[in-house]
Formats: C-alpha cells, sequence, structure tokens
C-alpha cells in the first residue's frame, strides 16, 4: 500500500526540519521544542495523576478510576528525546482507554546517560512499584514506542516471570540497520538517523553488540510472557520488530504481530494527526484486557 494521505501529509511537513545527523543540531533546543508543542495538546482527565519518585527515578503515576493492572511505560525517542511531558497526553489516553494505571518512566537520556542508565531506571521504577499500596500484586504490562519499544523488551528479559505482558509499538532493536526495511521502507524516518541515535545511546562499541541493549540478541526471548507488536508499513523498524515476533512464535512465546499498512513511523502518539493512532491503542488495550481475563478464569 502507498503512503497514507495522513503519512505522506507528515513526511511532506517534516521534510525542510534539519537532521539530528547536521553538526549544528542543538539536542537541548529540539528537546524544549518538542515540550512547547506537547503542551498544546487535548490532554484527557484522569481521576489522579502524580508525580513520583520511582526508586530514584522520576515518574508520572496516572490512575484512572477503578483500574485492576499496572502499565510501565517506557517513552519513544531515539533515547535521546522526548520525556514523560511529552508523552503525557498519550499516556493519559492510554490510561482511560485500557482502564489501567500507568507508570510513565523519565529515564536518563543520552548523550548526557549513555547505555545501561536507561534499562538500570526501568528496572528501578519496576522495583518500586513492588512496594507500593494499590499497585503491588497487579498484573502488570511492559510497554513502550520505538526506543521505548526497546527498553519494555530489555525490561521483561531482565525481569523475567515479573510482567503478564509486553506490548511493543514498531520497537527499535537492532543498531546493525540490517534489515531490508531500511532501504525499502524508510519514508520519514532517514537510516542515518536511526543510526545516529545508536552512537548517542552506546557507551562503546561492545555495547552495540550487548543483549540489554539489542535484544534481538539476547539469548533468553523464550522467557518472554505473551507479547504484542505492531509495526509501520513504511518505517525501517518495520522488519526488525517482525523479525521479532518471528523469532518469538519459534521460541514458543504467544505473540500476537500487526502491520499498520500506509503508516510511518511515529504515528501511534499522534492521534490528532493519524486516524490509526486510536485504534492501536485500543487494539492494545483489548489485548491486555484479554490476558487480564484469561487470567482472572484460570484462578480458584
Amino acid at each position: 500500500m502507498a503512503l497514507h494521505p495522513q503519512a505522506r501529509k507528515a513526511v511532506e511537513n517534516a521534510a525542510g526540519e534539519m537532521p539530528v545527523t547536521d553538526p549544528a543540531f542543538d539536542i537541548a533546543a529540539a528537546r524544549e521544542r518538542d515540550r512547547l508543542a506537547a503542551l498544546e495538546q487535548d490532554r484527557p482527565d484522569i481521576a489522579e495523576v502524580r508525580d513520583v519518585d520511582a526508586g530514584g527515578v522520576p515518574a508520572r503515576l496516572y490512575l484512572p478510576d477503578g483500574y485492576d493492572a499496572v502499565v510501565v511505560h517506557a517513552h519513544g525517542g531515539g533515547f535521546v528525546f522526548n520525556d514523560v511531558e511529552v508523552h503525557d497526553a498519550a499516556a493519559r489516553r492510554f490510561a482511560s482507554i485500557s482502564g489501567s494505571a500507568v507508570l510513565s518512566v523519565d529515564y536518563r537520556r543520552p548523550p548526557e546517560h549513555r547505555f545501561p542508565a536507561a534499562p538500570d531506571d526501568l528496572a528501578a521504577a519496576v522495583r518500586w512499584l513492588d512496594g507500593q499500596p494499590g499497585l503491588a500484586g497487579l498484573p502488570a504490562f511492559a510497554h513502550g514506542d520505538s526506543a521505548g519499544g526497546n527498553l519494555a523488551l530489555v525490561t521483561a528479559l531482565r525481569l523475567p516471570g515479573r510482567f503478564t505482558g509486553v506490548a511493543l509499538v514498531y520497537p527499535f532493536l537492532d543498531p546493525t540497520a540490517s534489515f531490508d526495511s531500511y532501504r525499502t521502507a524508510a519514508d520519514g524516518f532517514d537510516p542515518e538517523e536511526a543510526a545516529w541515535y545508536w552512537q548517542q545511546y552506546a557507551a562503546g562499541p561492545a555495547d552495540l553488540e550487548h543483549p540489554d541493549l539489542a535484544p534481538l540478541r539476547s539469548p533468553s526471548l523464550d522467557t518472554l510472557p505473551p507479547t504484542f507488536v505492531a509495526t509501520a508499513e513504511h518505517d525501517p523498524l518495520r522488519d526488525e520488530g517482525e523479525e521479532l515476533v518471528r523469532r518469538l512464535a519459534e521460541a514458543g512465546v504467544e505473540v500476537v504481530g500487526t502491520r499498520y499498512l500506509g503508516q510511518i513511523h511515529g504515528f501511534w502518539r499522534h492521534a490528532g494527526v493519524f486516524d490509526a493512532a486510536e485504534p492501536l491503542m485500543w487494539q492494545v488495550a483489548g489485548w491486555m484486557r484479554m490476558l487480564l481475563v484469561r487470567g482472572a478464569g484460570s484462578r480458584p
């Protein structure tokens, strides 16, 4: 399928932006622009929202009425960009749709804090949950988009048995950029920019081969709980996400893979721009609810 008209317009609108690979690119200024833009987004009301210290890691906790599960959310942004403020509208929307508490983790970012700072922060936040009244003992899901999908997957691999499920939206998994979609589906996301993100994240060349950074290298994929992976058709990361689905299925993990036709990387967070964004949230929420209902039915 050709680019969806909404995706085509988004690619056209972004065509004149300075790439992150330009020596003049200002990371701090870009972060601030993203935060200011996020303030313009509609923010659904949630019964309770509070900023917390999650085991020494800043995080934002969303508590909708009647929540019966908790989602640990890792935001995307190439490890370098975005934060809980930029993802606030999306986290609110997902908490409202899913009926689950959402812990959005403000993990440390490169280049100031390189690997393994980010996955260490996610693991610390999960351990913090285990001591929180009203949250400890609830079914828990690891969730993330793009680089956050990498971190959610790594967190589940680091903590086998901790999560009821893992939900990944176009996860960023392969520092080698070896899959064909980097050459055939890179609409609006230059593979050179993808390489730049890995260079910021890794503290050294050896990190690029570490399974906590490149989880497709993990020998423990078979330890994962049921996993959901969404990819976008016109995204250089498409094939690595779908390769993860293949490997999980071969390893005997219960896995669901969905490709969103006509879509580009980044669409999930922008419900006001892409018609496909909110349906993907509902799909993930429904998949999580299925696991919760099935789990409740299996208890004596």
